[in-house]
């Protein structure tokens, strides 16, 4: 997915959910503060989103323009409607939220997770491929080892997976990313 495709899918949630804030909290929310990303990061074809004033409508964006959908049959990407809770995000992570709204939104804002919260997000979710995205970020220079460990201690989890998410961190900047 592109910075194109992520406006277009702004402004398609925004239709389908009355609502002129869209907050993006998977991958492809690293698009809002690097327009230009590396393109290994780019290579999932959907944008995990929600509306900010009624995340209840989730479900709308997820069958209108979700996987399978004609949307997505159309143009080869698609959003997922999630909720606000679906990913693990350090405290304050609201008011980091880089704002993507242009013509291409057509006035709305899609609201793109700052880029240490969202690999920390990863580092949290532990999958392969969000470690893979973690490293990936570590090695192309696009984050600081330093910002995420500040801020694991503001993760809202148990203390043993807060020493797990560390060492993931430390891991994807060492020697061998």
């Amino acid at each position: 997915m592109n910075r194109v495709q992520l406006e277009h899918i702004i402004r398609a949630a925004a239709d389908i959910a009355s609502d002129d804030e869209i907050v993006v909290i998977g991958s492809q929310s690293v698009l809002g503060q690097f327009p230009d990303a590396p393109p290994e990061l780019l290579v999932s074809t959907e944008a995990d989103l929600y509306p900010r004033n009624h995340p209840e409508r989730s479900d709308l964006i997820d069958g209108s323009i979700g996987e399978g959908s004609p949307f997505h049959e159309t143009f080869g990407y698609y959003a997922q409607g999630v909720s606000p809770g679906t990913a693990v995000l350090p405290e304050g992570w609201e008011r980091r939220l880089v704002p993507v709204k242009n013509e291409n939104t057509r006035g709305a804002t899609g609201w793109c997770l700052e880029i240490h919260d969202l690999l920390l997000s990863k580092a949290a979710a532990g999958r392969e491929r969000d470690i893979e995205f973690l490293r990936i970020a570590a090695r192309k220079g696009i984050a600081d080892e330093r910002v995420l460990l500040e801020r694991v201690p503001y993760l809202d989890i148990p203390a043993d997976a807060k020493e797990l998410i560390a060492a993931r961190v430390r891991r994807a900047f060492g020697p061998d990313r």
